[in-house]
C-alpha cells in the first residue's frame, strides 16, 4: 500500500489519488499533490476583543441578540459552552440553554 498523506482538513487517513490530486472520501476535500498542507490551514476566528477562539471554548454574549424566526432573545451575559468554529456567514455553531442550536457571529461574543 502506498504512503499517502492524511487529509489536511479533517485528518482522515483514507485519502486516495485521482489524477494529480488527492481526495478525502470523508470530507470531500481535494488538494493538489504538490500543495503544502500549511496553505490549507483554517481561518483564524477572533472575538469582539481580538482574542483568538478555538473549538471547545466558552464565550459570553456581549449584546442582546434576537433569534431569527422566533420571539426569543439571547440576553447580554449569556454564557455559551463548547463552541464549534465553522466557515460561512456565522463563525460559531453552538447550543444555548433555553434556545437550542444556533449560529453566532464572533463579533457579538467575548472569550470567557
Amino acid at each position: 500500500m502506498s504512503n499517502l498523506p492524511p487529509c489536511p482538513q479533517c485528518g482522515s487517513e483514507f485519502t486516495y489519488e485521482d489524477g494529480n490530486q488527492y481526495v478525502c472520501p470523508e470530507c470531500a476535500h481535494e488538494w493538489v499533490q504538490g500543495e503544502a498542507t500549511e496553505s490549507a490551514e483554517r481561518h483564524v476566528v477572533r472575538d469582539a476583543h481580538g482574542n483568538e477562539l478555538h473549538d471547545g471554548d466558552s464565550v459570553t454574549v456581549i449584546k442582546d441578540l434576537k433569534v431569527k424566526g422566533s420571539s426569543l432573545v439571547v440576553k447580554v451575559g449569556t454564557r455559551v459552552k463548547n463552541i464549534r468554529l465553522v466557515d460561512g456567514d456565522h463563525d460559531i455553531d453552538c447550543k444555548i440553554d433555553g434556545v437550542g442550536a444556533m449560529g453566532l457571529k464572533s463579533e457579538f461574543v467575548k472569550k470567557a
